[in-house]
């Protein structure tokens, strides 16, 4: 059942699309590529992008969102690229409930992957304090590895300010929606594909940084 705090739709929500310098992301002109690939190489059926001692990297046909509010419906056709599936983002959105107010909560997301996917491959899992104790984090952890392993991407519900493992910042203090699509290091490292900015369209965090982004808010994992 969807709580208070995810049921409500802020007016912020609509600066979904605040880059890391605060301004809003306007007119995003979808590109598609996986990950650093050439928009050439983007073509696949799905798959392991990498796999090295038990580190795993999906292959994603990434796109930009198209505008400010449209990131859920960008992260989820991310996500469901990794399975090789092409869904149009303005269909998703409208069964999303998609406005400029953004998408109101995980729990608008999951049923979209398990129409595309399956009845009940894809679950919806709340972190509802305001930071992601152990326990929470360790079950991050081990959901991102299962998906990812399974081959398919989490989708995250996201707000505030976090930090990759190169230092870079990534504030979205409105909320936002993301796709992880790997791991490393036994899952302490993530991999994120971020449709809010192409030039910062995928980086790596720690599972520990993304579980407290993810606080208050929730994720869709299979």
């Amino acid at each position: 059942m969807r709580t208070d705090f995810l049921r409500t739709r802020k007016a912020v929500l609509a600066a979904a699309g605040l880059a890391v310098t605060g301004g809003v992301i306007t007119g995003l002109i979808p590109t598609a590529y996986a990950d650093d690939k050439p928009a050439a190489q983007a073509e696949h059926t799905g798959g392991f992008m990498g796999e090295l001692k038990g580190d795993r990297e999906l292959a994603v046909d990434y796109q930009a969102q198209p505008n400010f509010y449209y990131c859920g419906p960008a992260a989820t056709r991310n996500a469901l690229s990794v399975q090789g599936k092409t869904v149009d983002v303005d269909a998703m959105a409208e069964r999303m409930g998609t406005t400029e107010a953004g998408t109101d909560s995980i729990y608008d997301i999951t049923p979209v992957l398990n129409k595309e996917t399956g009845k009940d491959v894809y679950r919806s899992v709340e972190i509802s304090e305001a930071r992601a104790d152990e326990k929470q984090t360790n079950k991050l952890r081990k959901d991102v590895k299962r998906t990812v392993d399974e081959g398919r991407a989490v989708v995250a519900n996201i707000a505030g300010t976090a930090t990759d493992i190169d230092g870079g910042l990534h504030s979205f203090e409105g909320g936002h929606y993301i796709s992880v699509v790997g791991y490393r290091d036994g899952a302490k490292q993530v991999k994120i594909a971020d449709s809010a900015n192409p030039d910062t369209a995928s980086y790596w965090m720690t599972t520990e940084a993304l579980a407290d982004w993810i606080a208050t808010r929730g994720y869709s994992t299979s």
